[in-house]
């Protein structure tokens, strides 16, 4: 029994965050952690925390040594992005397991609800252990391949073939039949009669819980299907044609290497001689360039600054609105702005009408909208506009 708070736990995990990468390290790296190392990364950073690693339950003894505890190392694997692939094989297990409750299943539909009902929610976990498993294989194999593709190790072009093989035949292709929908023993082969199977029960089942149930696994099935269907799609499309090409490549550059190691010990080749032919007439070139030669004139092109609009109006708000609150009360507001236009301009033009209409959602004023007088008639450059009887007074007093 752990015997620290949720959040003192997560504290630490924050606190020391660097010394447990490196344990998590270790472990990933030698399958267990050496005391001499822990102890060397502890006496690095003038750190005593062993005693409450092992309290909670972040670590555990393993003979003399130490090991990471499965939960605490899938964590980090997790936030790392750091996983171990699995074999192929070590994935199938969840074919056997899901079609062993998914017997059950059909089998016991009519029988204990209660019994049927926690196999529902069995499945559900097996299916979710399985994408998941692929998922974070596909990341692997992904990152594995870029750095085999970048050759951060060195490698030279015979363990580069010998690697990329390696991955192809143990990995990549295995991981491929397992996801191929058309494969009659693949897993998602059997996730689609599955689907197919809970979708009728959950349209026509007596039970309304169990049927609540089939509902939700029928949509994370749907969901599982369209994420399967992206690992495939990586694995197709992008990683194993990426490893192949790095096979196939390192298998050309060795074979020339060791060519040119001793040149004259097999025969050479003929060599092709090369010849470039065009799909269109050796003469096309000229004959377009006396195309628009025949074509051509010389013009006088004059380019002139277009004269910049010196009567370009600006509304000046805080000026208007000054305006309007040192006439206030106003009886009629657009018949104001129609007076206010006119003392200013020859014509009272709609756009600056129009701009005038923005003061009746300042702040400070209140507005009261007659609607029982007809509407006057205000004639701007433009047009003639019905506009109503509207009041301004400030806070609403007169």
């Amino acid at each position: 029994m752990i015997k620290a708070e949720p959040k003192t736990i997560l504290n630490f995990l924050a606190n020391y965050y660097d010394s447990l990468k490196d344990i998590f390290d270790l472990q990933k790296e030698f399958g267990h952690i050496r005391k001499e190392r822990l102890q060397a990364i502890f006496d690095d950073r003038n750190e005593h925390i062993l005693q409450q690693l092992i309290d909670y339950k972040i670590i555990r003894k393993l003979g003399d040594d130490y090991e990471f505890r499965d939960t605490y190392f899938k964590l980090f694997e997790f936030i790392l992005n750091e996983f171990r692939p699995l074999l192929p094989e070590t994935i199938q297990k969840y074919e056997r397991s899901i079609g062993t409750l998914f017997k059950k299943i059909r089998d016991g539909i009519h029988g204990d609800k209660l019994i049927l009902g926690q196999r529902i929610n069995d499945l559900h976990g097996e299916v979710k252990e399985f994408s998941e498993a692929v998922e974070k294989n596909t990341i692997r194999l992904l990152a594995e391949t870029r750095e085999l593709k970048s050759n951060v190790d060195k490698l030279d072009y015979k363990e580069k073939v010998r690697k990329a093989s390696f991955w192809i035949d143990y990995y990549i292709t295995p991981l491929n039949n397992i996801l191929d929908i058309n494969h009659s023993e693949s897993i998602t082969n059997k996730l689609f009669d599955i689907s197919n199977y809970v979708n009728i029960r959950r349209l026509n089942f007596d039970d309304e819980m169990l049927r609540l149930q089939f509902e939700k696994m029928y949509v994370f099935l749907v969901q599982t299907n369209d994420d399967l269907l992206k690992q495939a799609k990586l694995l197709t499309n992008e990683l194993l044609p990426l490893i192949e090409r790095i096979r196939t490549e390192s298998i050309i550059l060795t074979g020339w290497i060791e060519f040119l190691k001793a040149p004259y010990r097999a025969p050479l080749p003929k060599i092709f001689k090369v010849e470039r032919q065009y799909p269109y007439s050796n003469d096309m070139y000229l004959n377009a360039k006396e195309y628009v030669q025949q074509f051509g004139k010389d013009e006088t092109i004059i380019l002139e600054d277009p004269k910049a609009s010196s009567d370009k109006w600006v509304f000046n708000k805080d000026l208007y609105k000054e305006k309007m609150l040192q006439q206030l009360p106003l009886e009629s507001f657009f018949d104001w702005c129609g007076l206010t236009l006119k003392s200013e301009y020859e014509n009272i033009e709609t756009d600056k009408l129009f701009a005038l209409t923005a003061l009746l959602f300042e702040d400070g004023i209140s507005i009261e909208v007659d609607t029982n007088k007809e509407r006057s008639l205000i004639k701007t450059s433009q047009m003639v506009l019905r506009v109503p009887k509207i009041k301004i007074n400030r806070y609403g007093i007169s």
